[in-house]
């Protein structure tokens, strides 16, 4: 289903985060069908290549127990994975598909559903830990993908790097020094429902981006 696991995943009753503990609680009364837990990772831990995304989404990741899967913005990120070769397979968006991703691997700042789809500072740092355990325990890891400003600023901290000399734009480009690891770090605009609808993240802007990635 998700691959393989890193170590340090959050527990599946996790309690870190109040808030959020309570939002599971509720969705695990309402929805005692679905996932409603910490998402672990998606893709094989020897990836070259790791998706830095937001949070599981209600009826997205958090639904189905699979990063990005379930929701528009999922559709639309596998679709371009599967387009530029970084994955195969069909995708269905409640995870009963054959689904495979080639060299790289997908997970979230934050682990657990945030209400609005909105995590707080606290909670971005709680799961820091889990970040940072994930991309320790990636051996080729060669280029890190974050879509949105608050993963591009989570992966910056989870490598104890200034957030202000790497600042977050669409198709930013950066080698970073990640614990005498050199690593790639290419930021896109997230590819959330809204930022397709309004046009801040067009078809053309994140092909783009996967078009960088191919090119290496």
């Amino acid at each position: 289903m998700t691959g393989d696991n890193s170590p340090n995943e959050p527990a599946p009753n996790c309690r870190l985060c109040p808030r959020l503990v309570k939002l599971r609680t509720k969705c695990r009364r309402n929805h005692p069908d679905w996932h409603n837990s910490p998402v672990s990772a998606f893709g094989r831990l020897d990836s070259r290549l790791l998706i830095v995304g937001l949070a599981p989404g209600l009826r997205g990741a958090n639904r189905t127990g699979r990063p990005f899967t379930g929701d528009a913005a999922g559709g639309y990120l596998f679709r371009m994975l599967i387009q530029y070769g970084f994955a195969s397979g069909h995708y269905d968006d409640d995870a009963q598909d054959d689904l495979a991703l080639q060299d790289t691997r997908i997970t979230n700042a934050v682990r657990c559903l945030p209400p609005e789809n909105k995590p707080v500072a606290e909670e971005v740092n709680a799961c820091r830990r889990f970040l940072k355990a994930e991309m320790s325990a990636m051996p080729r890891l060669g280029t890190i993908l974050t879509l949105g400003k608050l993963a591009h600023d989570a992966t910056l901290r989870a490598f104890d790097l200034k957030v202000s000399a790497y600042p977050f734009r669409h198709a930013g480009d950066w080698q970073i020094d990640a614990g005498g690891r050199k690593i790639r770090l290419i930021s896109s605009y997230h590819c959330s429902r809204y930022n397709t609808q309004t046009g801040r993240l067009t078809d053309d802007m994140f092909s783009h981006i996967f078009r960088i990635l191919r090119e290496g």
